[in-house]
């Protein structure tokens, strides 16, 4: 993805050491590319791309980086993760969600703006499938999200 938005993250491939094409081949790379050129996000340009935020949630702190974010003409965000991996479902679904609950609430506080104005999803490459979980949460919900999960609750 960052190839094709013309931006580098953290690490470039090609350099690194030990680093082949047939790795690409192993994970079907080529394929994951030709999907993603069909693909929603394919044509739109994003604000930002791999954008490391923090904030806090309760007693912790929680880091990440989002792969994109997109600006909507209404002047609303849209949070974009990509995933290679095949789709979840179920509950393993709403637990990803809390990573996107986690990157809005960031992307709400460091622009300033109000929870409701920023959405965010998951795009799983290999399956060309976008899920956009509907019950992200307030910052409320994810901090009994964190306590229940630190056994506090």
């Amino acid at each position: 993805m960052e190839e094709y938005f013309g931006t580098t993250g953290m690490l470039d491939l090609d350099e690194a050491p030990g680093s082949d094409s047939h790795i690409d081949d192993a994970y079907g790379l080529d394929d994951m590319v030709a999907t993603f050129t069909h693909s929603e996000w394919a044509h739109r340009a994003p604000a930002f791309v791999e954008v490391p935020v923090e904030t806090r949630i309760g007693d912790v702190v929680v880091r990440g980086r989002i792969d994109a974010v997109f600006r909507g003409a209404d002047g609303t965000w849209e949070l974009v993760d990509w995933k290679t991996g095949k789709r979840p479902a179920g509950r393993q679904l709403k637990t990803r969600a809390v990573q996107l609950a986690v990157y809005r609430l960031a992307w709400a506080r460091l622009k300033g703006v109000p929870l409701e104005q920023v959405s965010a999803a998951f795009y799983y490459v290999a399956d060309d499938a976008v899920v956009r979980p509907h019950d992200l949460g307030t910052a409320e919900e994810l901090e009994s999200v964190i306590a229940s999960a630190l056994g506090r609750e």
